[in-house]
This record gives structure tokens, sequence and C-alpha cells, in this order.
């Protein structure tokens, strides 16, 4: 479907994160996952319509790690000790927390902008779901998500 986005919660999370953080434009990663272009897309329409997907979602297709979709990448767990070493693992965790706290299942569809509504309205503090990162790190994080929440869901033109 055209102008359909399979992406995982953290994923869009994690955009809109970048986007209050004043992040306007990602470039092409190492591992080739397509962050930069699935960002682009939501930047340029927030009214694209994204399909939950708790798997191998759109970025992570043409990511190197990406085996026979599942992801064998790792993570450094050194200031998340009680996180898991694997990046798969860590990610459903995340998504399963995310799609609990924004009522998402997997095959969800909503638009970006009706994703942002549910993070502006819903998504509270964040510290339980990134628990295993200090509080320290998760208080920016929840602080640029709130910005960048608000400002996918300015009308085109005051942004």
């Amino acid at each position: 479907m055209p102008g359909l986005i399979r992406i995982k919660p953290h994923h869009f999370v994690d955009i809109v994160t970048a986007f209050g953080a004043g992040r306007k434009h990602f470039e092409p990663h190492p591992h080739g996952h397509a962050v930069h272009t699935v960002a682009a897309m939501v930047a340029a329409d927030p009214d694209v319509l994204l399909e939950m997907d708790f798997g191998a979602d759109d970025i992570c297709e043409p990511c190197a790690h990406n085996i026979g979709g599942f992801c064998d990448d790792t993570i450094d767990t050194s200031f998340r000790p009680d996180a898991p070493a694997s990046k798969r693992e860590w990610n459903l965790l995340i998504d399963g927390r995310w799609a609990s706290r924004l009522g998402l299942e997997e095959g969800d569809r909503l638009t970006a902008r009706e994703f942002c509504v549910r993070l502006r309205d819903t998504a509270g503090d964040i510290t339980d779901i990134y628990r295993e990162i200090p509080a320290e790190h998760t208080a920016a994080r929840a602080a640029n998500l709130a910005k960048g929440a608000l400002a996918l869901l300015e009308p085109k033109g005051r942004q």
C-alpha cells in the first residue's frame, strides 16, 4: 500500500524524539537501516499511515543486521546492566511497554499524527518504559519526545 509505513512503536518514538531535539535531517546509517527515509516520510506528511510491526519493520528491512527477519545486533549494556544484550530482545521489551501504554497492538494502523496524539495524551512518565536506563537519560528523552509530538501536531506551515 503506497504511503504505508510498517514501524515498531519505539522506532516511531525515537524519530519523534529526534525531531523534538531539533533534528531535521537524518543521514544514512552504516548498518544500512532506513531511519533516514522513514523520518523524511513522516516529516513530509504527518498524516502518513503507520502499521504497527513488532518484527522487522520498514526501518529494519534493509539493515545489515536483519538476518531472515531477525535482528542479530547487540547493545552496550554498560550503563544499563539490567537490559538484554540482544537488540532484538531489547526492542521487543520496549515495544511491548510502548504498546501497552499507548493501547497499540501489532497490525494496528494509525497516522503519524494520531500516534502523536496518543503520545501527547498518554505517554506520561516514561521512566518505567525505559526502567533499565538511568533516569537522567530518560528525562531528556521525555522532554524531546513531548516537543517532537507537539511539532508534528502543528498545522503544516507553522512548524
